[in-house]
């Protein structure tokens, strides 16, 4: 009976201890034990899993206190017959159901949907890359032992008695104030410019914090401009938002300023390593800007990704350092540069913006989780971010420069963008190649590149671009995969 359970080997990546708990309490809620009869004996079981005794009586200990079990003495552990019943006492009632009207209406989406999100067009990444020897995949970084055992032990210590209070209770719509309090001693400053707490707002990652900002001053035929190419998330979230989109080019300077932004209420930019180019936007440039926006009295949202990973110079200070009037709404991320799957970013901003924003964030999601948030004050408190980027840093600026290199020498005829930082490369093809088939040929051989189509407004004229990141390869491997790419692009050139 039990046997079918466990039929299938244990994970050696997980503690044994968890999965036998899983499949008995899998096994337990299936019935396929009888209430009346006692589960093995410990030593009966750990004879039978070829595992310890010790373990066993811990599962057997951990399904009692969780209820699932029941100890009798002399007779062993039973199956809690009334957690059974609670669990599983969920029955329909055959006569109400058939009173339905028949045959039931089907569902049709389109008479109940404005708006199809499904068909826009999204940047696309295989789930797998991490099986591609040459994953050329950007926003993705290598993992980091280092850091990853400083979270977990952030994370630990989140837990304890001295701060679980702080995060156990529902905040409402308020945020941690050490993480509010770190991000204003610790990230800001290395921004160029400072704010109160009440100018401050967590969200769940950046792409949150721009559809919040979005979601408040976008409406239907509002004119939002963009860089050209520019963030196709972004372009999405303004065009499902009913956006009026104008576009700007870029240059090595970053996106031309220029009267042609007279009329806009948004201007979206990207200065610090402009998405997808990784060009980083000049002073001059960005001075430039902010006179615009108070000329013509439009908002720019400020999206900062990527701003510690400057290989050339100084870091450049946020747009948000020269704002005078409040027109700024500075987004950044605080996971992206150690691990994008936590999600967690934050607004900068006028403190009328943010309390708006703060409004509609808690009809969402009042909050991200509190506990992430506090596990992040304490890796900032205690100079594990600080670290993290200066190790991230050397790593990617040895590898931004045999990048520039080996597609110096092996990959002539593209066009590559130069930058001073960042993860990725941006290349124009030779004239007749696609990028989409030069990804799909080169995704035979193991390697994973970016088509860059999807990040231009329009998609006649724009398949000849890729994005390389180089994030999530090893140093190593970089040359062969620039030489296994070359090799695909001559054989589509002939």
């Amino acid at each position: 009976m039990l046997e079918t359970f466990f039929s299938t080997p244990f994970d050696p990546s997980r503690r044994l201890q968890h999965q036998i708990q899983e499949r008995l309490i899998e096994a337990i809620l299936a019935g396929v034990w009888p209430l009346h009869e006692p589960l093995p004996a410990t030593r009966v079981l750990a004879q039978t899993l070829k595992v310890s005794r010790n373990t066993i009586a811990l599962v057997y200990e951990r399904l009692t206190e969780d209820g699932y079990l029941q100890p009798i003495s002399r007779r062993g552990y039973f199956i809690n017959e009334r957690t059974i019943r609670e669990q599983l006492n969920v029955r329909q009632d055959a006569k109400l159901k058939d009173s339905l009207p028949h045959p039931a209406r089907p569902f049709n989406l389109d008479e109940h949907v404005d708006y199809r999100y499904t068909v826009q067009r999204n940047i696309e990444k295989p789930a797998n890359w991490v099986e591609f020897e040459y994953p050329f995949i950007y926003g993705q970084p290598q993992p980091d032992k280092t850091s990853v055992a400083r979270w977990r032990d952030c994370l630990r210590l989140a837990g304890t008695a001295q701060h679980a209070p702080k995060w156990m209770s529902d905040l409402f719509d308020r945020d941690d104030p050490m993480l509010i309090d770190q991000i204003i001693r610790r990230i800001l400053p290395q921004r160029g410019f400072r704010a109160d707490p009440d100018s401050l707002l967590i969200t769940i990652g950046a792409q949150n914090a721009i559809f919040l900002a979005a979601q408040l001053f976008v409406k239907p035929g509002s004119r939002v401009d963009m860089e050209e190419p520019g963030y196709a998330d972004a372009r999405n979230i303004f065009n499902s938002m009913g956006a009026d989109i104008h576009t700007h080019r870029i240059d090595s300077n970053g996106m031309r300023v220029s009267d042609d932004l007279k009329g806009a209420k948004l201007v979206y930019v990207t200065p610090g390593h402009q998405a997808p180019t990784n060009v980083t936007m000049s002073l001059e440039r960005r001075v430039s800007l902010i006179a615009a926006a108070e000329t013509h009295d439009f908002l720019i949202m400020e999206d900062n990704y990527e701003h510690e990973l400057n290989f050339i110079g100084a870091q450049r200070p946020a747009l948000k350092s020269f704002d005078r009037s409040g027109r700024v709404i500075h987004i950044g991320s605080l996971s992206k540069p150690l691990f994008p799957g936590l999600r967690l970013g934050f607004i900068a901003a006028h403190p009328g913006i943010i309390a708006e924003l703060r409004a509609l964030r808690r009809l969402m999601y009042r909050h991200p989780p509190s506990q992430d948030q506090r596990a992040f004050a304490l890796f900032l408190a205690e100079g594990h971010f600080d670290t993290h980027i200066r190790r991230q840093r050397r790593q990617l600026a040895q590898k931004w420069k045999v990048m520039f290199r080996e597609t110096e020498i092996q990959l002539p005829m593209c066009d590559v963008t130069p930058t001073t930082g960042g993860s990725g490369l941006w290349l124009a093809l030779p004239h007749g190649v696609s990028a989409l088939e030069l990804a799909r040929e080169c995704s035979k051989q193991g390697v994973i590149l970016e088509a860059g189509g999807i990040h231009f407004s329009k998609e006649e004229g724009s398949d000849n671009y890729v994005r390389l990141g180089f994030g999530a390869i090893e140093v190593e491997k970089i040359p062969q995969g620039i030489a296994i790419i070359a090799k695909v692009l001559t054989s589509l050139m002939a």
